[in-house]
C-alpha cells in the first residue's frame, strides 16, 4: 500500500492536534508519542505533527516560520460545498485562521485555513460533472 505521511513543525502539539481534529482527522496511537501525534485523514494519508524540539533533533537546517512565509500548500478534498464552510467554522473555532477569502466558482468552492502553525489547507469541493463540461 502506498501511503504518505507530511511531517509538520509544531510549536504546541495540543492545540494543533485539536485543530486537525476540528478538520475531521483522528489520531492513530501507534505513530503518537509525547514528541509527535500522527493525525489520519485517509489510510493513505497522515500527517504526523512534530514538536519542535523533535524536529530540531532530525532536520539540520533552520526552521521556517509559516506564519511569516509561504510554504507548501495542501488540500483536502471534501464531498460538497456545506462541508468546504463546516469544517472551515471548525477550524477557526480549534485555533486555525482564515487565508484569503472564500474562492466559490459554479464548479468548485475553496476556503483556504492556516493551523496554528501556519502551515496552509485549502478545504476543497470539486463538482467533477460541471469542471468538465466547463469548456
Amino acid at each position: 500500500m502506498k501511503q504518505l505521511f507530511l511531517n509538520l513543525p509544531s510549536e504546541n502539539l495540543i492545540k494543533s492536534q485539536a485543530f486537525y481534529e476540528a478538520l475531521g482527522f483522528t489520531v492513530n496511537p501507534i505513530f503518537t508519542d509525547a514528541d509527535q501525534k500522527c493525525m489520519v485523514w485517509s489510510e493513505q494519508i497522515y500527517v504526523m505533527l512534530q514538536a519542535f524540539s523533535f524536529t530540531d533533533q532530525h532536520v539540520k537546517k533552520p526552521r521556517a516560520n509559516f506564519q511569516e512565509v509561504s510554504g507548501p500548500s495542501f488540500t483536502l478534498p471534501l464531498e460538497n460545498q456545506l462541508q468546504v464552510l463546516e469544517l472551515f467554522q471548525q477550524g477557526i473555532d480549534a485555533g486555525g485562521k482564515a487565508s484569503g477569502p472564500i474562492l466559490d466558482e459554479s464548479f468548485m468552492t475553496l476556503r483556504s485555513i492556516e493551523d496554528p502553525d501556519g502551515h496552509l489547507w485549502g478545504l476543497m469541493y470539486l463538482n467533477r460533472e460541471k469542471f468538465e463540461q466547463r469548456n
